[in-house]
């Protein structure tokens, strides 16, 4: 180099999304609706306390209330994300969304009647388990949740494929690519994570199908090992894709 300039590396590029939905579009504007609508739902399944005992039973039905309106917030934050991300709008889009929304709202009430029964030997609810249903009735409910479980984390796969297959359009990075990658095959882990507690709640008893809860407890740890897995990605994507000096 001539003149005494000093040569500088130049800086990396950061790996990180590029926003593709900075404008709500119609079919946003509507999901909104349609999440608001279920969490209004929650609410108008609440009874108006007329006596303080009622209020005290309300309240201890307050836990159950809140990790329903927290796993509805959860699905809500990573369908906001695929938006901001991918900026979709194309049809396949429309009706995976659709069949999102028409899930989220069938997911509701089981959700939180699993909740209700589930909580209520630790909050001290009136809601007895052996009176609200019958013991061979656990299955059932393990069936219907995973059911609504399984499919919620199905369609945003589906979703995340559809994004994948659209990189070249998309002009999606590297970067962009691996994380959709990983995405996809996270939903999918909480998938098959719900399809098999409705597998063991099939193969035990009826009366003992309420065990198939404890399978829900393997999601958080193979997101965990499956997240590991990601950071050795990301910290190989940087090191490749990191600029070398001439």
């Amino acid at each position: 180099m001539s003149g005494g300039a000093k040569w500088s590396a130049p800086r990396s590029v950061p790996l990180k999304f590029r926003i593709r939905g900075a404008e709500m579009n119609r079919l946003e504007a509507v999901s909104d609706v349609v999440f608001g609508f279920a969490l209004t739902l929650l609410v108008v399944s609440l009874q108006v306390p007329r006596t303080y005992a009622d209020l005290i039973e309300v309240m201890r039905g307050f836990p159950a209330f809140a990790l329903t309106f927290a796993l509805l917030m959860v699905v809500w934050v990573r369908h906001y994300y695929f938006f901001r991300y991918y900026g979709l709008d194309d049809p396949v889009t429309i009706v995976l969304n659709t069949m999102l929304l028409f899930v989220v709202l069938f997911y509701v009430y089981p959700l939180k009647f699993t909740f209700n029964i589930w909580l209520a030997p630790l909050t001290g609810s009136r809601i007895d388990p052996s009176t609200t249903m019958a013991s061979s009735d656990s299955r059932g409910l393990m069936v219907i949740f995973g059911s609504a479980f399984a499919a919620v984390y199905l369609v945003f796969g589906a979703m995340l494929w559809h994004a994948s297959r659209m990189r070249d359009p998309l002009g999606l990075s590297a970067f962009e690519v691996a994380r959709t990658e990983w995405s996809l095959a996270a939903q999918l882990l909480n998938a098959g994570v719900g399809l098999l507690s409705i597998v063991v709640a099939l193969l035990l008893a009826p009366e003992k199908g309420g065990y198939a809860g404890y399978v829900y407890l393997l999601s958080p740890v193979a997101l965990n090992i499956h997240g590991r897995l990601w950071r050795r990605r990301r910290r190989a994507l940087e090191e490749e894709l990191a600029p070398r000096p001439l």
